[in-house]
């Protein structure tokens, strides 16, 4: 089978992982990995993008598949599970606001700019030499911080699970598919 240009959107996601690691500047670019999914969502009612275009399930697929670095086996019942998933999401919005009022709290002046990145919400890894300096607010720049480490968070996360189960375990539990799911859902039911 001929591939498709978004068959190799993992190399966005492989660049993205290292452009932030150089300058974190760049991941004001994850914003895309939010906005595209829930405008395709709702938009078109299916969840194209989770299917067809993230980069992130390419790459686990592509690592875990075709470089065997899976175990191939089944994802426990407990994380397919709606409470789990529910769950999480609740849990990844709460760790995402959490970064937003860092970032406000900067912006306000009320805190100093912090240049590291936090690991599964837990590890403060320094990371200043990812920034350079810029014209923008310290606030824009802290939130490039905090963004950073959700889509870092959420790549090792999945990098965990694609080793342990099947390669694209992360999505059966990926806060971004749950999401999707959802908008389509309720589209489905105001269709009928």
């Amino acid at each position: 089978m001929k591939k498709k240009w978004y068959d190799y959107l993992w190399i966005a996601s492989l660049c993205y992982l290292l452009l932030g690691f150089f300058n974190i500047l760049f991941a004001w670019l994850g914003l895309l990995c939010f906005f595209i999914p829930l405008i395709m969502a709702v938009a078109g009612g299916t969840k194209g993008y989770c299917n067809r275009y993230c980069g992130r399930g390419q790459l686990f697929g592509l690592l875990g598949g075709r470089f065997g670095l899976s175990r191939k086996r089944d994802i426990p019942g407990w994380m397919k599970s709606k409470w789990f998933r529910y769950g999480f999401l609740i849990f990844f919005f709460a760790m995402f606001f959490q970064m937003l009022w860092s970032t406000w709290l900067v912006f306000a002046g009320a805190s100093d700019l912090k240049q590291v990145v936090t690991l599964l919400w837990t590890f403060k890894l320094p990371w200043h030499w990812a920034y350079h300096g810029s014209a923008l607010p310290a606030g824009a720049v802290q939130f490039a911080f905090g963004f950073y480490s959700v889509m870092l968070t959420s790549t090792v996360l999945g990098l965990l699970t694609m080793v342990l189960f099947k390669p694209r375990s992360w999505c059966v539990y990926c806060p971004m598919g749950t999401m999707t799911q959802l908008i389509c859902k309720t589209k489905a039911g105001k269709n009928n």
